[in-house]
């Protein structure tokens, strides 16, 4: 019988996502693992997204609604919901996202079995419905590994709280993910990777991943300005993150 003693916080920004805010719900509500909080933090939503969510939610008592009194972008939006907190662990769901229904269980016991901090899955990319790719979860992953590509879908991580003596996303517009993941792969050795593909990751039209360039362009960022590596160095790991992106996708 699985252990469900810890409890798993879940984070979701909600922003515009009319669409997709029901299947990323249902498929938390589908999980075998079911002690868990959802924290929907939405930021400022102009469509119908706090209109479902209230409708059909809100009467779980798992599930709680945080709103911003303005927009913060994902990484204020994610703060503010790991700051309301109480899990142990800390999962990431994007709300265009989704998980299958032992995603919770298998990772929350590989990460228990092992003791580790900082956990993620192979995942799926889904377009138009489609299944058009898997980017598969490697064994663990380094710091200095993690400069030259990042395969860890925010949606896929898990977090011991306990190992960790604070998570915030830094406070970037885009690529705040990737940031964090830096952050905390200097306070621990390696995140390590479970080969089982239990998150979908929505691939749209219109998302910044979407645009190679701006992509590129936030990578330069993270590397120059969060992480101060040097303009020569982060010339050198752009041009891997460039290598491997195009590799990934031939």
């Amino acid at each position: 019988m699985m252990n469900q003693k810890a409890l798993i916080s879940i984070i979701t920004p909600v922003f515009n996502c009319e669409n997709y805010i029901e299947a990323t719900i249902d498929s938390i509500l589908n999980q075998t693992y079911t002690n868990w909080e959802l924290i929907l933090v939405d930021d400022c939503s102009t469509d119908k997204s706090v209109a479902i969510i209230q409708a059909k939610y809100l009467q779980d008592s798992r599930i709680q609604l945080l709103q911003n009194t303005s927009n913060l972008g994902a990484a204020g939006s994610r703060n503010n919901g790991i700051t309301a907190s109480k899990g142990k662990y800390i999962c990431f769901l994007d709300s265009d996202d989704f998980w299958k229904p032992t995603k919770l269980e298998l990772q929350q016991a590989f990460q228990v079995a092992n003791n580790y901090a900082f956990t993620y899955t192979t995942y799926q990319r889904l377009k138009e419905e489609q299944v058009i790719g898997e980017i598969k979860a490697k064994p663990a992953v380094t710091y200095a590994d993690l400069l030259k590509t990042c395969s860890i879908g925010c949606s896929s991580v898990m977090l011991d709280t306990t190992q960790f003596d604070s998570i915030q996303f830094p406070n970037i517009r885009k690529r705040q993910d990737y940031a964090l993941w830096l952050k905390l792969l200097k306070k621990v050795d390696r995140a390590y990777g479970l080969d089982e593909p239990l998150t979908v990751y929505r691939v749209r039209n219109d998302s910044i991943s979407s645009n190679k360039f701006k992509a590129a362009s936030y990578q330069w960022h993270v590397y120059f300005k969060v992480e101060q590596l040097g303009f020569f160095s982060s010339i050198y790991y752009l041009m891997h993150y460039t290598f491997h992106g195009i590799k990934n996708r031939i």
